[in-house]
């Protein structure tokens, strides 16, 4: 029974992978769209669990809300092609086409179901729904720009993302949150070019791999977890590096696409833009080193008869990740000289 759930696990992780590769490969909006649906079609079964009503329910609700935004997508090319042949509204055309693409990548205003379904999530399908699933809609999303919306839609992601972290207790909601904001990073330098963002999604991708995967090995969910777990050293440095690289700290690797982000934005003088990028990661950075806090200083809330170790396979592997991620100062030095 284990061997044929891990066979059709495989199965429609391997369908989910070429979905992507069909939407962005193909040359109408039609198979961008069939690529979708075969990519929401794939998705479901991996996150959906018969033992867990929690992941059953974050399915359900995956299922409705990426539906819903299918069928948006699709009336707006069949009414593209049938109705607005002789007469062009390309401006509410490219708004319409965004914003369906929008909520399928979780992105605000259409945010609301991204935390919920998250919480519902193991770590690893948190994991693929961060960063696999945002690859279809974020290329769909450049071939029809509306960059006055788009540039509304930057400025209201890197906001609501870094303000909706506080009094969050739960480390998946402050990832979905970090999620929208850096997705706000993500459309700026998509604008930028294809190259830039291609750059960016790296960095985040392996960012935010290497924190699901310490969270995924250690089964930590909650912020009292981190207290309450007698972390040994290194883990806790693997955190402080790791946490300080996802919020774009100098000098760790998450500073390094930011840098070229702004520099950008300075070539073209968008200087309020500039203000508000960073002072929502600065805000980011607040939950980071609070997270920190609760794991390096509140020594005394811990349970001193629970020592908590992982494998050595398993702490040489994330200790490799945060050297990375730490040595990316070499990079950040050398690559403007």
């Amino acid at each position: 029974m284990y061997l044929i759930l891990n066979s059709n696990k495989m199965f429609f992780s391997f369908i989910l992978f070429f979905s992507t590769l069909i939407s962005i490969s193909s040359n109408s909006w039609l198979g961008c769209w069939i690529g979708l649906e075969i990519n929401l079609l794939s998705f479901i079964p991996l996150i959906s669990n018969n033992k867990n009503l929690m992941h059953t329910e974050a399915s359900l609700k995956y299922f409705l809300v990426q539906s819903i935004a299918s069928i948006n997508f699709i009336f707006i090319i069949l009414f593209k092609m049938f109705f607005m042949k002789n007469f062009e509204i390309n401006n509410l055309f490219s708004i319409m086409i965004n914003s369906s693409l929008l909520m399928k990548m979780g992105s605000t205003p259409f945010h609301f179901w991204f935390p919920n379904i998250m919480e519902g999530l193991n770590w690893i399908n948190c994991f693929i729904l961060m960063s696999w699933q945002k690859i279809s809609p974020m290329i769909l999303l450049s071939y029809y720009f509306n960059n006055n919306f788009i540039m509304i839609i930057m400025i209201m992601n890197v906001m609501i993302g870094s303000l909706s972290g506080f009094n969050q207790t739960s480390i998946r909601k402050l990832m979905t949150f970090s999620s929208i904001n850096n997705l706000g990073w993500l459309l700026s330098s998509l604008m930028i070019s294809e190259n830039m963002w291609l750059l960016y999604f790296s960095f985040y991708t392996f960012m935010i791999f290497i924190m699901c995967l310490m969270f995924f090995y250690m089964n930590i969910f909650y912020l009292n977890q981190i207290i309450n777990l007698n972390l040994n050293f290194s883990l806790k440095i693997s955190l402080f590096i790791n946490f300080f690289s996802l919020g774009g700290l100098p000098p760790f690797m998450g500073f390094f696409p930011k840098w070229m982000i702004i520099n950008y934005m300075i070539s073209y003088n968008l200087y309020f833009m500039i203000f508000i990028f960073l002072m929502s990661s600065l805000i980011m950075l607040f939950f980071y080193i609070r997270i920190i806090y609760l794991t390096i200083l509140l020594d005394f809330f811990k349970l001193k008869w629970f020592n908590f170790f992982l494998k050595n396979s398993t702490m040489k592997i994330i200790n490799f990740f945060s050297f990375i991620s730490l040595s990316s100062l070499i990079l950040n030095t050398f690559f403007f000289l």
